[in-house]
């Protein structure tokens, strides 16, 4: 815009600079107004991502939105005041009435002159942008670049979580976790540790979804490892994260032990990166389903962290009543049941109250938890013998019950109703996104010896209606990869048929919209390429600034085809015309280009958005490029060359 009013400025035609500027902010309004709309049109649709994602993404297109209003009322108003009061009043001296190139408009001129030459000469050049096209998208294929929903933040703290099997004491849990300490306090960045054994540690965003506050049985335990800040630490906290599950392995633990090493998530937080859902026609092939499904997933190199829900079944005390010998000595079953209750269950004696309408303190007595084991000193614990008038004898409790150990019932887990069996995994080494880890276990499943079990169909999505047949349903972040991406598509969708039906609205025409709609797939081939020499997977705000380069292509794409159909050029031939637009609004393309790639490389480090970060940069850095080579290349190879400009604009 600013450069638009310093030209008309510099025409030495003898209108006032107000006029002037009037003018040139009229000759671009038009088209402003509808690039700014292509991109709100754009970004708008994300606001109804649903799922987990939903509430993260919603500030993203509201905020962009109205920074583009705000941004299209300072260009159209602001900046053409700024120039009128801050700018020389002298005239610039040497420019004639017309659009200057300048020497941007001579440096393309040299690259699209071949191209336009001739028809052929532009079907070649569509030809060859489209196979680059297909050609980057092949990235997705080779898996060149990956797709995850949301990158490894750069957090300070790890989590080392550790489930002994069922019945283990606390004090084995607790030399379990200081042998996890002493491996971790290795690390160089590790600051310092906490450990819990049998209660739960603060939990945070991550430990509220995986309900770890619940955890407070005598086998479960976590280490909570603290990091330097980031400014003081070479490596990410995900780098570490590797290297300790690494060193972990060499852990002398009990059999049948979990442990796993978790990061806070970035984004929404699951219950487990890759997480299988079993569903069967009864609870014994459930359970047969997923242990064989348990070996699968240990077939996959980069899955680790591998379990189950059913876990060990806990060991359970059995105390039978003899009911013989409780006659022979003369003992009550009442006598024996309170026995019982006092020794495993403690002894209210009193409450402590504390006034100012505060819930009193209970005070009991109770055993120690090391006591609590069937031994001889709770077999010998006297219970009264006073079935008989007047007699005071005792007898020993070990006399009267029989006691056995026997293993307890597996917990049982239920989804809207249904009864599942789940199989937890992470995933680190190569592939660190789930769809990876789906398509390896699917390719496992197909090979593997399922005996006399059914193997299982696996579901990508929804529970399914007949369990009739045991079936694997994906879920975890898989979950919210599908709402999210399936949502994202439909917001890319709804932004297309948007924009096109603003470009109609102004141009009047059905055909004309479908080739400024035609550079938006070129923004593919920066940001695939750029992915793939970072090293950086396609995330949702990879996606996110997809969709905002659909709008900021439509943009440039306008205001190159509103110069073409308004070129006021008599005579001139059509491939004249389009260079001719092509050398004018190259450096106004380029520059808001230029801006926008600034912008975008303060984020290209945050691990979070630095998807959002390469899209913009080098999504814009090929598009620009290629949209003003692309729209004149097109209508040469579609209308007639040597056509007068006047003519060709009218027909459109």
């Amino acid at each position: 815009m600013v450069e638009n009013i310093a030209r008309h400025w510099g025409m030495r035609d003898g209108r006032p600079r107000l006029q002037a500027t009037i003018e040139a902010v009229a000759e671009v309004g038009n088209p402003t107004i509808v690039a700014t709309l292509t991109v709100v049109a754009a970004l708008l649709p994300m606001l109804f991502v649903s799922g987990l994602m939903g509430p993260y993404m919603a500030p993203i297109p509201a905020n962009a939105s109205a920074a583009m209003l705000f941004s299209f009322f300072v260009a159209m108003v602001v900046a053409p005041w700024l120039m009128l009061k801050l700018a020389p009043k002298t005239e610039a001296a040497g420019i004639e009435a017309g659009h200057q190139e300048g020497r941007l408009g001579r440096l393309y001129r040299r690259f699209a002159t071949p191209i336009v030459r001739s028809k052929r000469a532009a079907w070649i050049f569509l030809l060859g942008v489209g196979i680059a096209t297909l050609l980057s998208m092949m990235l997705f294929a080779t898996k060149s670049v990956t797709v995850k929903l949301l990158p490894f933040d750069n957090k300070s703290e790890i989590a080392v979580v550790v489930d002994l099997p069922e019945g283990a004491s606390l004090e084995a849990t607790e030399r379990t976790l200081f042998g996890a300490a002493e491996i971790a306090r290795q690390l160089p960045e590790a600051t310092s540790l906490q450990s819990y054994a049998g209660t739960p540690a603060p939990f945070n965003f991550n430990g509220l979804v995986r309900h770890y506050y619940l955890r407070e049985k005598p086998e479960m335990g976590e280490l909570q490892v603290n990091l330097a800040a980031r400014g003081e630490r070479h490596r990410a906290s995900h780098d570490i994260a590797l290297e300790l599950r690494q060193r972990l392995k060499a852990l002398d633990i009990p059999k049948g032990t979990s442990i796993k090493v978790v990061e806070v998530p970035p984004g929404p937080p699951v219950l487990a990166t890759l997480l299988a859902e079993i569903y069967g026609p009864d609870a014994a092939t459930r359970r047969a389903v997923t242990a064989e499904l348990k070996k699968v997933f240990a077939e996959v190199p980069f899955i680790v962290d591998v379990d189950d829900s059913i876990g060990e079944k806990r060991p359970r005390l059995r105390l039978s009543i003899d009911q013989d010998r409780l006659e022979f000595f003369g003992v009550e079953q009442r006598d024996v049941y309170d026995t019982i209750q006092a020794l495993f269950g403690g002894i209210s004696i009193g409450y402590s109250h504390r006034g100012e309408d505060r819930n009193p303190i209970e005070i009991a007595v109770h055993l120690g938890k090391r006591h609590l084991v069937w031994d001889e000193a709770l077999a010998s614990t006297p219970v009264p013998a006073n079935t008989l008038p007047g007699s005071k004898t005792v007898v020993e409790l070990g006399q009267v019950v029989k006691a056995t150990m026997e293993e307890g019932s597996p917990t049982i887990f239920r989804r809207d109703g249904r009864f599942a069996d789940m199989v937890m995994a992470e995933l680190a080494g190569r592939f660190e996104a789930p769809l990876y880890g789906m398509l390896a276990v699917a390719d496992r499943v197909d090979a593997h010896d399922w005996g006399n079990l059914p193997k299982p169909a696996i579901s990508l999505h929804g529970q399914p209606t007949d369990e009739s047949r045991p079936t694997l349903l994906w879920d975890g972040e898989w979950e919210i990869t599908w709402v999210t991406f399936r949502d994202m598509g439909a917001a890319f969708g709804a932004a297309i048929l948007g924009i096109y039906v603003l470009v109609v609205a102004q141009l009047k025409s059905f055909r004309l919209p479908l080739v400024i709609l035609t550079p938006i797939p070129l923004t593919l081939i920066g940001i695939l390429v750029g992915h793939w020499l970072l090293g950086a997977p396609f995330t949702a705000t990879s996606m996110i600034g997809f969709i905002a380069l659909a709008g900021i292509i439509v943009r440039n794409s306008i205001l190159l085809v509103d110069f073409i159909r308004h070129s006021g050029g008599e005579g001139k031939s059509l491939r004249e015309v389009v260079l001719e637009a092509g050398a004018v609004r190259f450096k106004p393309i380029l520059l808001t280009a230029l801006a926008a790639m600034i912008g975008a490389a303060t984020i290209l480090l945050d691990p979070i958005f630095q998807g959002l970060a390469i899209s913009l940069l080098f999504g814009l850095a090929s598009s620009t490029l290629l949209t003003v080579l692309v729209i004149p290349a097109i209508y040469v190879a579609l209308r007639t060359p040597h056509k007068a400009a006047s003519t060709t604009t009218k027909s459109s």
